[in-house]
């Protein structure tokens, strides 16, 4: 699989004043291993973008810039490539998210967290979905500091999209 790189948005005259469009996120179901609930997940992204652009911008989101977003559902083998190739690190992982607007989950990574920590499986894609989100908008979980404030964003946007 090539990763796309994604047009950003242009900026768009609207009553006289310059704003942005929403991005366009959409969901592909790139794994065969399970079957996914991908109309829901789609919709989940779509209000989930919404909710996460309403959040002041950190200093590096580029979020709102995007015309497109993608979110990949990889097998873990597909997943293990990817971080190896870009990250250097061996093994799978949940959530790999590009800063050209692309998120790769990983489907199996993701039935096995939910069954570890007592989740459904679209939770806990939702939640990577999410967490790709936050990322294009600034976010990191690089330090202890970082991940708190983004665990707590997470939950806030999980329940007001989830509400």
């Amino acid at each position: 699989m090539k990763l796309l790189k994604r047009r950003r948005t242009r900026e768009v005259k609207k009553a006289g004043h310059a704003t942005r469009a929403t991005p366009r996120i959409t969901v592909h179901n790139r794994q065969r291993a399970m079957r996914v609930p991908l109309a829901a997940l789609q919709e989940f992204a779509r209000r989930v973008l919404r909710e996460c652009l309403k959040i002041p911008k950190k200093k590096l989101s580029s979020l709102a810039s995007f015309a497109e977003l993608s979110v990949i559902l990889v097998s873990n083998r597909r997943m293990a490539e990817l971080h190896r190739r870009f990250l250097r690190f061996p093994g799978p992982t949940d959530v790999i998210t590009f800063q050209h607007g692309e998120i790769f989950v990983s489907a199996e990574t993701a039935r096995s967290h939910a069954r570890r920590f007592g989740n459904s499986l679209e939770g806990e894609i939702r939640l990577y979905i999410l967490h790709g989100l936050l990322h294009l908008h600034g976010f990191n979980d690089e330090d202890s500091a970082d991940a708190a404030e983004m665990e707590r964003m997470q939950d806030k946007l999980m329940a007001a999209v989830t509400a």
